[in-house]
């Protein structure tokens, strides 16, 4: 029985031998074995440390921070994350830099403040910007709407008796609606010319025929349009093609291939074998190109024929100096009368209306102001007659009565010529409103037959 007993122990004691270095063998195994894993994953595994009080482990984080508010602050490219400008201002320093001063502290916590109202405000702004622009922007399309309906119901139905009333007169000055435009300018315009459709055809094919006949004799390389004389003023129909590609080049639609590019030629050369004695003057494709834009093409001819005859344009594309000079001192008489120190000013600075005048006149401002402005200025113009463009000019002087009197001759001049590009039509109406065409009762025509009459005495 006691051999028994001592051949168990001695059993137990060899498995426990066994086991213990086993289990010791397989667990140092398993640490080694694990390490190339770690490292392959670039880290490395934790290294078992003995118990540490809470002292210690107090004593040793204090020394770590101090060691490290103590360093020189280098930090990496990798370790400095800015999340954006809030974090500057607000956020705690990193902990390798000095903590920042109550006072440092609260002045940025008022500049962003600051920075979040300042975007508020500029955030309301905008927001008040494009309201106000949406609601002028529904407000005048509301306005044509309901002048719209006007003129198509009211005026235009009842013309000879209703284009003088108040109402007419007044929708007149805020500007026609576009889809009335071209009718409200034709029947203004009239036809005294009696001129029609079956004209302008005829015109145009005999334009044609003039085109082909030079071109097959070879005078179109040969034509110097400074040397017109009323016996080859036809003969201008060459020099159309230059004129049109030239005009209105920003819309794209004159050029060659573009929509209009044809019928502004044809219209040209038709009115050139119209009127041989008048023939083609360069500038006349601009009026010839806003008579386009509002209306079909025959009647743009009907209409551009019956305007380059009234007296103010015969005298301008005829260059009649006598009557060119009554024009001008019946304009000056009003600008004395209107603007009296920039009227002066000019006089000191000897510059006269002749000098910056007759292009506006000549070509009734479509190379001087923005296109809608110019079909503002020509709603008022078919209202109230050739007036209405000298009062024009006079609006566009008091506008920029400020500017002028602070240029010289030259300066003025050159304002004068090429006009800001800015120019709105209602800054230009305000400005027009003000002007008055009476001097002691007299009107426009009054004291430009005056004039008139001493030129031809």
């Amino acid at each position: 029985m006691t051999s028994i007993i001592s051949e168990s122990a001695d059993i137990h004691n060899a498995v426990h031998i066994l086991k213990r270095s086993i289990f010791s063998k397989r667990s140092k195994d398993t640490t080694e074995s694990s390490a190339p894993g770690w490292k392959l994953f670039g880290h490395v595994p934790p290294k078992s440390s003995g118990e540490k009080e809470a002292a210690q482990i107090s004593q040793e984080y204090q020394a770590k921070l101090r060691a490290s508010q103590l360093a020189p602050s280098h930090p990496k490219k990798q370790d400095v994350e800015v999340s954006s400008t809030t974090a500057l201002i607000l956020e705690n320093r990193p902990m390798n830099l000095p903590s920042k001063d109550p006072e440092e502290a609260e002045k940025h916590r008022l500049q962003y403040e600051q920075m979040i109202e300042c975007a508020k405000k500029k955030e309301q702004r905008e927001f008040k910007l494009r309201k106000k622009q949406l609601q002028n922007q529904l407000r005048q399309e509301d306005q044509l709407a309901k002048s719209s309906r006007i003129w198509n119901n009211e005026i235009l139905p009842n013309w000879e008796t209703m284009r003088s009333s108040k109402k007419a007169r007044d929708l007149w000055w805020y500007g026609l609606p576009p889809s009335v435009r071209g009718k409200v300018w034709r029947l203004a315009l009239g036809n005294e010319l009696n001129v029609t459709a079956e004209l302008y055809k005829i015109c145009i094919g005999r334009a044609d025929e003039k085109i082909k006949l030079m071109q097959d004799s070879e005078s179109v390389s040969s034509y110097d349009p400074s040397c017109d004389t009323p016996s080859n003023k036809e003969d201008s129909v060459s020099v159309i093609r230059l004129d049109v590609s030239r005009t209105f080049p920003h819309l794209c639609i004159f050029q060659k291939g573009g929509p209009y590019h044809d019928l502004l030629h044809s219209l040209l050369g038709a009115y050139a074998t119209y009127r041989p004695d008048v023939g083609y003057v360069q500038g006349m494709s601009f009026i010839a190109g806003i008579l386009l834009l509002n209306m079909e093409a025959a009647d743009a001819f009907i209409c551009f024929a019956n305007l380059l005859n009234r007296p103010c344009q015969v005298t301008f594309f005829r260059m009649d100096e006598a009557m060119m000079t009554a024009y001008y001192k019946t304009f000056e008489e009003y600008f004395k009368e209107n603007l009296p120190v920039l009227y002066d000013h000019f006089d000191k600075q000897n510059l006269t209306p002749d000098l910056y005048l007759i292009d506006w006149i000549f070509l009734l401002y479509s190379k001087s102001l923005p296109l809608d402005v110019v079909c503002r200025v020509w709603d008022v113009f078919w209202r109230d007659g050739e007036e209405f463009i000298f009062r024009t000019a006079l609006g566009i002087l008091r506008a920029y009565e400020k500017t002028l009197l602070s240029l010289d001759f030259i300066h003025i001049a050159q304002f004068l010529t090429k006009l800001p590009e800015d120019v709105t039509a209602d800054f230009l109406f305000h400005n027009i409103e003000p002007i008055k065409m009476t001097i002691d009762k007299k009107k426009f025509s009054n004291i430009l037959s005056t004039y008139k009459d001493n030129g031809e005495s």
